[in-house]
């Protein structure tokens, strides 16, 4: 395709670079992937991933409670981080792995080093050799960020937390977002008294209040303190331990503070300047709707572009960019309407528009159907588990506008909710439907009254 070494080269070897490397080999490209640290990327080596196993296992301590209530004696558990942390890690290694021969048996030749650009058609690699290319594509994901306050220096991230020694007593989390969220939630069920500090009136900013009423409640019965309008003054060491300083005028001590309070696009040092690619004020790729960036040759795609960063968004727009770029077939990934899962206990799944949002952009108006109710595991074990699923109709066409649900298995009904919004269901057409009897889903085929 040209007389450059390669037809293109990805910088990059998270979700969104994998797959935009093995479709753009699959339709005859010579294609390139370099990466510094593992193949999988943040997804599959340190973020939903392990996440999701450590959400796994962390909820077994419900499912020991919750036994004596259908008769069963259960004799008292233990728990090893240390096992857990070793089976992570042989997961995640068989996963890198299979992501590695999936891009070997389509022909993609891997790098593992750093790869910079030297210009828009020339990347530069760590062993100080220079390589020619047709198209780049960065796909470098984010990174945690920390706060700038003194001794942040003591505190981890996301990235840490999979690889700690041992489990703390004590751990503080900064952030209201669905990673501080999920990592209160989970160590509080290992066994760790968890603090959550939040500078803002309410967690997880972005989601319906409903849905955020009523994790908080959740976790706050688990036991998770949650300490909102709160932020770092700063951290010391005291000991073994670290003492966090609060803007509530308090001091405590922990044995790990981990902050979850952002992130940001992987972009400091890859020499885009050099290649005429512009970035916005956060650090972002700027691109158009295909993934293109503002050089002729050069595209990005998923988190370094700060558009939806979610692992299946960067793995569509990569596919989307090899097919238009590479096969002759243009699409481009569509933004609207994706469907997301916090991995809470209890878990939140939801797709389309919160009622906040469709109140203020609905000119016609909308109708919410809402109901909260003790789930049937729930009636038994005893436990004070609710569950939350409401629906956001426009009022004049009557189509669902937006679907929220927390409860177990929130996360694998939004993958499905998500197809009814994006073929634009109505609330007639819910009502149309049949329930499945018994289950939580059911309820929400049968919502009648307006709240």
């Amino acid at each position: 395709m040209g007389g450059h070494d390669y037809d293109l080269f990805v910088i990059g070897a998270g979700s969104g670079g994998v797959r935009a490397a093995r479709i753009a080999a699959s339709h005859g490209a010579r294609v390139a992937i370099a990466e510094e640290f593992r193949i999988g990327g943040t997804c599959v080596i340190r973020g939903c991933v392990p996440k999701k196993l450590f959400v796994l296992a962390s909820r077994f301590a419900d499912e020991f409670r919750d036994a004596a209530g259908f008769g069963w004696r259960v004799p008292e558990a233990s728990f090893s981080w240390q096992a857990l942390v070793a089976a992570k890690d042989k997961e995640i290694a068989r996963l890198e792995s299979a992501y590695a021969a999936n891009l070997e048996r389509s022909g993609v030749t891997i790098l593992p080093l750093r790869a910079e650009l030297a210009g828009e058609q020339t990347v530069r690699l760590a062993d100080g050799r220079s390589v020619s290319t047709g198209r780049v594509l960065i796909a470098t994901g984010g990174q945690p960020v920390k706060p700038h306050v003194p001794g942040a220096e003591l505190a981890i991230t996301s990235n840490e937390v999979f690889h700690l020694e041992s489990l703390p007593k004590a751990m503080m989390i900064v952030g209201g977002g669905y990673i501080a969220v999920e990592f209160a939630c989970l160590m509080q069920r290992l066994g760790v008294e968890v603090t959550l500090v939040y500078r803002g009136d309410k967690i997880l900013r972005g989601f319906d209040d409903d849905v955020r009423d009523a994790v908080t409640e959740a976790m706050a019965r688990a036991g998770v303190v949650i300490l909102t309008r709160t932020d770092l003054v700063r951290i010391d060491r005291a000991g073994d331990l670290r003492r966090v300083t609060l803007t509530n005028g308090e001091a405590r001590e922990v044995g790990e503070i981990m902050v979850a309070t952002g992130r940001r696009p992987n972009t400091v040092g890859l020499g885009l300047e050099r290649a005429g690619v512009e970035v916005n004020t956060f650090g972002a790729v700027v691109v158009d709707e295909h993934s293109k960036s503002t050089a002729e040759h050069v595209w990005a795609v998923g988190d370094v572009t700060n558009r939806v960063n979610l692992t299946p968004v960067a793995i569509r727009e990569g596919h989307a960019f090899a097919d238009s770029v590479f096969g002759g077939k243009p699409w481009a990934a569509d933004h609207r309407d994706v469907a997301s899962a916090v991995f809470s206990t209890p878990e939140v799944g939801m797709v389309g528009l919160t009622e906040e949002v469709a109140r203020a952009e609905i000119s016609g108006g909308v109708d919410v159907y809402k109901t909260s109710f003790r789930g049937m595991k729930a009636t038994l074990s005893g436990s004070g588990d609710r569950v939350l699923m409401k629906l956001v109709v426009d009022r004049k066409s009557d189509r669902i506008l937006g679907i929220h649900v927390v409860g177990e298995g929130a996360g694998e009904m939004a993958q499905l909710l998500a197809i009814t919004v994006k073929m634009g269901a109505t609330k007639a057409d819910f009502d149309a439907t049949m329930p499945v009897h018994p289950t939580a889903a059911e309820e929400l085929v049968t919502l009648r009254g307006l709240s």
